[in-house]
């Protein structure tokens, strides 16, 4: 199996999300990373699903999603074509003799403090996935006592939207 990101274009009305989640369960497909939010135009909502699956059903799913009636369009976002962040909020235990160390950590990958106790710090950073994994593992031996993530957010490269291209083809206006 591998890992695709699909950024799926709706009609902002009640239910879509759960149609649109539904199908990848009928499949019995796990949504690694689901994340829904308004578009530059107040009717269209996009949902990005990252989900590992292989490129056959992923096809077959694609074209049900399609049917869905609130379904505007679907993309495939590739890695190359791209750019994918996820915002990561996470408690490490930083008492007064290691605390030195984690900021250290935070500062290499320029994530910021945004809350600090005695014990711990509250560590906040955005980055692509592989980004955000490294910061984990190197707050890790500190001591990880929460870890709060979104789930990936990813556009395509390029002056083209999918928001007006797809508005293009239903032959609305933008």
């Amino acid at each position: 199996m591998t890992r695709h990101t699909l950024s799926v274009l709706v009609e902002n009305k009640p239910g879509v999300l759960t149609r649109v989640a539904g199908l990848f369960a009928r499949r019995s497909f796990n949504i690694h990373s689901l994340a829904v939010g308004p578009t530059e135009h107040e009717e269209i909502s996009r949902i990005t699903v990252v989900v590992d699956v292989d490129a056959r059903p992923l096809e077959q799913v694609t074209k049900q999603l399609n049917k869905l009636v609130n379904v505007i369009k679907i993309v495939e976002l590739e890695d190359d074509s791209s750019v994918r962040r996820e915002l990561l909020m996470v408690k490490v235990r930083a008492e007064q003799g290691q605390r030195t160390g984690v900021l250290e950590v935070v500062d290499l990958f320029r994530a910021h403090v945004v809350d600090v106790s005695a014990e711990s710090v509250v560590v906040e950073a955005i980055g692509s996935p592989t980004k955000i994994a490294a910061l984990l593992a190197s707050l890790e031996p500190f001591g990880i006592r929460e870890i709060v993530q979104s789930g990936t957010v990813a556009i395509g490269r390029g002056p083209r939207s999918i928001t007006d291209r797809a508005l293009e083809r239903v032959g609305r206006s933008a």
